[in-house]
């Protein structure tokens, strides 16, 4: 039985997009197909008891919306690379998935690094754009002048912050 296991040569495509091959398959057989019983792909709870829970359908119809915003307001295309330094909300995987649908290249960051770290990944990366939140902002800010390839800054948080562009009112 291992043997015919091993032999079993399933055909791999030229191209593959977890985001459209995986999610949006999923969203398929959940909404039209039928096929399989709505249940979240994502599910977030914090500290506090807050949830965040999104269908197929949802993280795959968001998914497409942030992959708009870096295309559309941030001007970024695939091969492109983008430094998220976010703690844990959802938008972090958010926008996993929407790197994964567009190509663009996403470094992750924790949310400890400190601006030398921040200044360190940028040039060595040569990122055009960083994604972070409202606390770490600041950090950020102070290393933007050594940064000559950054275009664009997203922010991920309930205020607007000057030069910046707020992730969650462009979603």
């Amino acid at each position: 039985h291992y043997d015919s296991v091993n032999q079993y040569k399933k055909e791999l495509p030229e191209y593959f997009n977890f985001a459209s091959d995986v999610l949006d398959e999923w969203s398929q057989l959940e909404k039209v197909d039928g096929r399989k019983p709505a249940n979240p792909a994502f599910w977030w709870v914090n500290e506090e008891g807050e949830e965040v829970k999104w269908s197929f359908e949802e993280l795959g119809l968001l998914s497409r919306k942030a992959a708009n915003v870096f295309s559309e307001a941030c001007g970024l295309q695939r091969g492109d690379r983008v430094i998220a330094v976010l703690p844990r909300v959802p938008e972090w995987w958010l926008l996993n998935v929407a790197c994964m649908r567009t190509g663009i290249v996403l470094i992750p960051g924790t949310s400890q690094l400190t601006a030398k770290d921040i200044l360190y990944r940028l040039q060595a990366s040569k990122a055009k754009g960083i994604i972070t939140s409202d606390t770490l902002a600041p950090a950020v800010e102070s290393v933007v002048p050594d940064s000559q390839f950054l275009k664009s800054k997203l922010i991920v948080g309930k205020r607007s912050r000057n030069g910046w562009l707020n992730f969650r009112e462009l979603l």
